[in-house]
């Protein structure tokens, strides 16, 4: 994350120098906007942006409003390179000690706006205190929802790419009534509003550019529009209501055990081009019937297509036909998983260039960590490896989101269910049974894409296909405890062949208390890096039917604290 401050300011010559004093110390770039103020007060912001090198000020000819300065300064940003904006107002009202909370939050929640939750003392005027109520119930109105408690708090956190999107799009008021609008709007487009509590004082003679009559009658007609604006949302706010995105771990398998099993009996008596023939049909009812892997899916491929426009593996104007592709690449990849553990796919068959860095291990007796994804293919190396090969590999698994079809791979196969072992959290008894398999010289395979399904919130968030995505900690973290060379792995099916991309990851991701941390975060980055790649070049090999960006403010954790605090 990397984040700037945003500074309306008109006229508040008094506050700002204490302001900009006061955030000096946390070495941030700063966007100062000067909104058309007087002589005296531009001359004074001249001075401050000389004195603070972190200080960029930015003028505007005439006095827009505050509206107008804040997009001025978040669309700069944005420009810039940064990821989040904090604005801040001028005129001494936010504590800033809370700022440290905000990016907490923001960096908790990097996807959501932050946004503070006002603390009033006796110094605020009543009328602003009750006509702040009234805003609140039309909002409430307005998105259906009690998620924004206060939309009229200028002490905020942006995401910039979403609010970027939003200004592209539409053109918002510049005036007092902003704040409102910006909120109610960015959550209509998708984003959740996080509220931090915070004092806000108003300074004995500070100040005030809000005009009774005028600002209020602009935010009559803000809510009269924002009403309307609902209106036609409404079927849209009410599934969001109702919908809290699952979790993928809570998200149960599709398709019974005797539909799965007919597909088995139908691959023993025909073999592959029967049950190909059969799956068709299948896909196309699971593609058409769900609703929530197919939006995963188009959103994955949107993803890729906007940073590789000309994929070859992709339309040049996206449909649903993609979309299909990519179910039916997925039912492909269980039919050759079918043939791996039947043994008709030979390791002959299978491009293993690195192989000798595993065979090296295994001579010397040496165990070590292998890290998986859900992209391609990696179930068919554990065949094979059983099948054909000395490696000796046990590989973690959660099968009760695939029991249906494990059931029946080992009615296939019995060894197919050798060497898994099932686990639902990564607890002390699994590491010491692990650490029995790496002291024996085996392999343990542990996938780093989704995270537990009992600690889906204990997460690193990492860049991952240019948004912020959620890692478990835990693999990072008993590869470490397990004190042994750790590799990545993906298996991806190109041009007809299956090819297995092993790369040395790290000799051990072992080290002292402090800095374990940035250790871990390290690890994730590093390895979200190699997934990008790999996902970027095979996308129909992209097997996480889910929204892999869900943040943890989607589960209904708002109150949890994340691994970034413990």
């Amino acid at each position: 994350m990397r984040l700037a401050l945003v500074i309306p300011n008109y006229n508040h010559q008094d506050a700002i120098a204490q302001t900009l004093a006061q955030l000096a110390q946390l070495e941030l770039s700063c966007y100062l906007i000067d909104d058309g103020s007087n002589g005296e007060t531009q001359q004074l912001l001249s001075q401050l942006e000389q004195q603070y090198s972190w200080v960029t000020l930015i003028r505007h000819p005439y006095n827009r409003g505050k509206g107008a300065a804040v997009m001025t300064g978040l669309r700069q940003a944005y420009q810039d390179g940064y990821t989040h904006a904090l604005q801040i107002d001028a005129d001494g009202q936010h504590n800033l000690a809370d700022i440290p909370a905000m990016i907490t939050a923001a960096q908790n929640h990097p996807e959501a706006v932050i946004s503070g939750k006002p603390i009033y003392d006796e110094s605020i005027p009543k009328g602003r205190l009750y006509g702040r109520y009234i805003t609140h119930f039309w909002v409430w109105v307005e998105t259906l929802s009690f998620e924004i408690q206060d939309s009229m708090c200028g002490f905020r956190v942006y995401p910039l790419a979403a609010t970027e999107a939003l200004l592209s799009q539409e053109l918002l008021t510049e005036r007092m009534d902003f704040d409102i609008e910006i909120l109610v709007k960015l959550y209509w487009q998708g984003c959740a509003v996080i509220h931090v509590p915070t004092k806000v004082i108003y300074p004995e003679g500070g100040i005030s550019h809000f005009q009774g009559l005028k600002d209020n009658l602009r935010i009559s007609a803000l809510h009269t529009r924002l009403f309307f604006g609902m209106l036609a949302r409404i079927p849209k706010l009410l599934i969001r209501r109702k919908q809290t995105a699952e979790h993928w771990s809570n998200i149960k398998e599709r398709g019974s055990y005797w539909g799965i099993k007919l597909l088995a009996s139908s691959y023993r008596i025909g073999g592959y081009g029967l049950c190909r023939a059969i799956m068709y049909p299948v896909i196309c009812y699971f593609f058409f019937t769900g609703r929530q892997a197919r939006l995963a899916s188009q959103d994955f491929l949107q993803t890729v297509k906007q940073l590789e426009p000309n994929h070859p593996d992709l339309s040049t104007t996206l449909s649903w036909r993609d979309g299909l592709q990519h179910f039916l690449s997925f039912g492909h990849a269980a039919l050759d998983r079918m043939d791996a553990w039947c043994n008709r796919i030979k390791l002959d068959q299978v491009e293993y260039p690195d192989r000798h860095l595993l065979l090296n291990l295994l001579e010397q007796k040496q165990g070590a960590v292998i890290l998986v994804s859900h992209l391609g293919n990696i179930e068919l190396c554990r065949a094979i490896s059983v099948n054909q090969s000395p490696f000796k590999i046990n590989v973690m698994v959660l099968t009760k989101h695939a029991e249906n079809f494990n059931k029946v791979l080992t009615q296939l196969n019995p060894n197919s269910s050798l060497n898994l072992i099932q686990v639902t959290d990564l607890g002390p008894s699994t590491s010491i049974l692990l650490k029995q398999k790496i002291e024996q010289g085996e392999l343990v395979v542990i996938a780093c894409d989704r995270t537990s399904a009992s600690s889906h919130e204990r997460v690193i968030y990492a860049p991952f296909m240019g948004r912020i995505a959620p890692f478990p900690q835990g693999p990072f973290i008993l590869a470490g405890l397990l004190d042994c060379p750790v590799f990545s792995m993906f298996c991806l099916k190109q041009q007809g062949r299956y090819h297995v991309h092993l790369q040395h990851f790290s000799q051990t991701l072992k080290g002292p208390r402090q800095g374990r941390m940035q250790r871990l975060e390290q690890a994730v980055i590093e390895y979200s890096q190699r997934l990008e790649h790999f996902a970027k070049a095979a996308p129909l090999q992209w097997f996480n039917f889910f929204d892999f960006w869900q943040q943890d403010a989607s589960h209904d954790r708002h109150n949890s604290k994340s691994s970034n605090n413990e």
